[in-house]
């Protein structure tokens, strides 16, 4: 991820999130995954949180979230929300890259609206390849970039290929 936003504006984003999850709920996106019980999940560039509690559902007690931030305001707020709602199968990591999870560990990963802000895109994808189990689904959508151009950005080092085009999302695999 590029540069560290302030508390400023990492909150009035967050306060945003807020009406937008409101009129377009998060679960309505994860519906073209298909997320199901048991599934680990990373949330690459987690933000406040907000697919957090709909991932716990469709992953369920078996199942396991993962939420990265490189904001610490961000990793404070899935924390949060975690205990509030009390969602036990979730873990926040704080890192700009390396997520520290074991090879092949990850049924679905969630890179969403981060995209266009990453500094290190090729060391991401590399971190994410290397993480994804090889049945596994990477979930991209950034509302910042067109379709066409996150479909070469995930492909153009050769390590995804685009499986889906979903209406919000595109599903790439190994």
């Amino acid at each position: 991820m590029d540069k560290l936003q302030s508390n400023l504006s990492f909150k009035t984003m967050s306060f945003s999130y807020k009406f937008r999850d409101f009129f377009l709920p998060r679960k309505n996106i994860l519906r073209e995954i298909g997320i199901n019980p048991g599934f680990h999940v990373l949330d690459y560039g987690c933000g406040p949180g907000s697919y957090i509690s709909p991932i716990s559902k469709l992953a369920g007690k078996s199942g396991k979230i993962y939420a990265l931030d490189i904001h610490p305001l961000a990793i404070q707020m899935v924390q949060n929300t975690a205990s509030k709602k009390q969602l036990a199968n979730v873990e926040t990591i704080l890192s700009d890259c390396a997520t520290g999870l074991p090879d092949n560990s990850i049924d679905v990963i969630l890179l969403y609206d981060i995209l266009h802000d990453l500094n290190k895109s090729d060391d991401v994808l590399q971190e994410l390849h290397r993480v994804l189990k090889t049945n596994g689904i990477l979930s991209v959508t950034d509302h910042h970039m067109k379709s066409n151009e996150i479909t070469s950005k995930i492909t153009s080092n050769g390590l995804f290929k685009l499986l889906k085009k979903g209406e919000k999302t595109r599903s790439f695999c190994k």
